[in-house]
């Protein structure tokens, strides 16, 4: 147990040298008011005048003091080997291997180094002072003493000094492997006690705090500490000692610390007999002592593996530092070919690194094609923008002066290419997606797959240059050729397609079905075989090809002005327009139409007129005009349903190819024929200023790691118990 204290000094020593603060070690923190007696407890642990003293604030930085107890044979070599005459002597962190014999040397560099940083007018700082002190009349231990919690500011303190020191002994104790040493004065409420209120706010079941009560000496008469000493007034776990220091006369007056540790006895003697054995400087020296070896203990697992962990850290973050380069041709090569080949992984989902937090490379390019591209164009209406007044328009506009007897196809190729139009935006934004992502996958490469082009930063920004250099030159072939596919689609519509002609087949099925159904429909008083008579007056069965409409009523021509134009059928001719074929409805509706006085006058000034003005949308369409529209808006989807699958799997393979597969092949000959030239090696492989500094750093930090790992493992296991 008792080795186990300079392991910790040992460690403290290690990570000093580095100056880092990165291990919690465990120490002895003591926490007071200002001018409780905080530097006189710790003197009289010394058993030296080592620390300014006087009042007002004096402790203005915070001093981690090591104890170290020496053999009565280690102190004779010791001696020997450095030229030290005396028994005790101090060193500090801060002149290296300078020795101090002379106490009051150690208490002077202390002022002055105080002074060196805080200034000499009351400021405080966090820049701690390291002294240790070696001699046989001390134990084990390491503490530190902090500036005095205080309320108003003095001197040329700041109005925040209050805050300021209550950060900075809450950096010191918020520390879980600290011992937390709350000193309070006797002649001051034990409830008002601003140690033990700060202590409880990091250790709020007290596991690691003890309480000193100073100044017993100084309490008014009549009162004693009877209760605060044996915990009545506030238990603490840890436990309760009560001192007495020597007294500012006492200083002046150059009483030694042996002397005032003599005194202290007697009075506690005369006034505590019961409670002398557990109280008083050397009680409380020996209980520090060993409440450190226990909590020592306590902590090293962890600490072990805590250094362990750490040194793991810096020696990979030292091995993305990389080495001074020595051949610069080749590093340069190395790197383009390994960025090169990180791309292409990332693209190819088989790099080291594997994104979790969101899709990346190739995977989202894949999400771009099948989701956000294919529920796009799925999410394009067939007839988005197609009104049936605009069909019907479009039908009429393509027939001319005449009126037809079939419905026209140009009027079919016109709307179908004005639906096919619609799917260029979002083909060219899936471009647009992608071309986005495969910048993306740069500054990905850049962060995961190669840091070492982290220690280049005039490589990096090259590299970026020369991608997105060869990434926008892609786009627009791509872009051209997406336009091409969609212009492919628009340049030749195909109604022969094998789909198109089963769509057109099952539509013509539909509408005989409908003609049948009509058929059967048809008045009784109405002989069957009258139903639809030649212009002759001969019966027509009703499979028979009748003759034009506009023959059988002519009063209806002004009708076909109007655009009320009865049915007409095609000849059976056997193309897409056969599904129009001629069926008794329409003599019927002819019928009908053909009674209609207003349509039967031409010389009504709003039927010659409905050529000329917009149809109104509220007009009641004409049986013969909602079939007409009908069929074109369903041919109009057939095929458009035909292209969209076409398009939604040529895009995809397009942008593969002229961008995609483009740049993974031309990537590595793109960045070796740009940027590996001799003139350009020393300034593309110039390290960034702070990389050497980092480098350094880190090395010394790993070295510091590995010692203490050493230190510690140089504990036998059976030693911590």
């Amino acid at each position: 147990m008792e080795a186990l204290i300079p392991v910790i000094n040992k460690l403290q020593d290690v990570f000093n040298t580095v100056g880092a603060d990165i291990i919690q070690l465990p120490q002895i923190v003591v926490v007071g008011t200002q001018s409780s007696g905080k530097s006189s407890v710790l003197e009289s642990l010394v058993g030296r005048d080592i620390l300014p003293r006087g009042t007002g604030i004096v402790t203005r930085r915070p001093l981690i003091l090591q104890l170290v107890h020496i053999e009565l044979e280690d102190r004779r070599k010791t001696s020997e080997e450095n030229g030290i005459d005396g028994e005790e002597w101090g060193k500090f962190l801060h002149t290296k291997n300078k020795i101090y014999t002379d106490f009051e040397a150690i208490r002077h560099e202390i002022g002055v180094e105080t002074e060196r940083i805080s200034g000499n007018n009351k400021g405080i700082s966090d820049e701690p002072i390291h002294l240790k002190i070696f001699s046989p009349h001390v134990v084990n231990l390491t503490l530190v003493d902090l500036p005095g919690i205080t309320k108003v500011p003095v001197g040329d303190q700041p109005k925040d000094i209050e805050i300021q020191i209550r950060e900075l002994i809450l950096k010191y104790i918020s520390n879980p492997n600290s011992i937390i040493l709350a000193v309070t004065a006797a002649n001051t409420d034990m409830a008002t006690s601003e140690a033990l209120k700060v202590a409880r706010e990091v250790d709020p079941d007290g596991r690691r705090t003890l309480a000193v009560v100073t100044k017993l000496d100084l309490m008014d008469a009549g009162t004693d500490a009877m209760d605060i000493l044996m915990g009545r007034v506030i238990p603490v776990k840890l436990g309760i000692i009560g001192v007495v220091n020597r007294s500012q006369l006492d200083i002046n007056q150059k009483k030694v610390v042996t002397d005032a540790i003599r005194d202290e006895y007697a009075f506690l003697q005369k006034k505590y007999p019961s409670l002398t054995n557990r109280n008083g400087t050397k009680y409380l020296a020996r209980t520090l002592n060993r409440l450190l070896m226990h909590h020592i203990r306590d902590c090293l697992p962890e600490l072990k593996t805590r250094i362990n962990v750490l040194a793991a850290q810096y020696q990979s973050l030292l091995n993305s530092y990389g080495e001074p380069v020595d051949d610069q041709s080749a590093m340069l090569l190395q790197l383009i070919t390994k960025f090169a080949a990180e791309y292409c992984h990332t693209i190819e989902g088989t790099a080291k690194y594997i994104e979790t937090t969101e899709l990346c490379g190739g995977a989202r390019i894949c999400y771009i094609f099948h989701e956000t591209f294919g529920r796009t164009l799925e999410s394009v209406d067939p007839l988005g923008g197609l009104t049936t007044i605009d069909v019907l328009t479009a039908i009429r506009n393509a027939t001319g002066p005449r009126p037809a007897l079939f419905v026209p196809e140009v009027s079919f190729e016109l709307l179908v290419k004005r639906q096919i139009k619609r799917l260029e935006e979002p083909s060219l934004r899936c471009v647009e997606l992608v071309h986005e992502e495969m910048q993306r996958i740069i500054q990905h490469c850049s962060n995961y797959s190669t840091q070492e082009l982290l220690r280049f930063p005039k490589l990096h920004d090259a590299i970026v240059e020369v991608v997105t250099s060869l990434l926008r030159k892609r786009l627009p072939v791509t872009n051209e050729m997406v336009h091409n596919l969609v212009g492919i689609e628009l340049a030749y519509i195909n109604t022969k397609h094998p789909d198109f002609a089963d769509a057109c087949g099952l539509m013509n099925n539909n509408i005989e079905e409908h003609r049948r159904n009509r058929m059967k429909d048809l008045p009784t008083a109405v002989p069957r075989d009258k139903s639809v008579r030649s212009p002759g007056g001969s019966p027509h069965s009703p499979n028979e090809p009748s003759a034009p409409e506009g023959q059988v009523a002519k009063g209806a021509a002004g009708g076909s002005q109007s655009g009320n134009v009865s049915d007409q059928t095609d000849s059976g001719t056997g193309s897409w327009r056969g599904m129009l074929k001629k069926g008794e409805e329409g003599a019927v509706g002819d019928r009908t139409t053909s009674l209609n006085p207003l349509l039967m006058s031409p010389h009504k000034g709003h039927a010659v007129n409905l050529l000329d003005v917009p149809v109104p949308v509220s007009r009641k369409l004409s049986t013969r005009e909602q079939r007409d529209c009908e069929v074109i808006e369903r041919l109009i989807k057939s095929y458009f349903l035909i292209v969209r699958k076409n398009i939604q799997d040529s895009v995809p393979k397009a942008v593969m190819h002229f961008l995609v597969n483009h740049v993974k092949d031309c990537l590595q000959s793109e960045l070796v024929g740009q940027l590996y030239k001799q003139g350009l090696l020393k300034d593309l492989l110039t390290e960034s200023e702070d990389m050497a500094q980092r480098r350094s750093e880190a090395a010394d930090m790993l070295k510091a790691l590995q010692r203490a790992s050493q230190v510690i493992a140089e504990i036998r296991e059976t030693h911590m118990w």
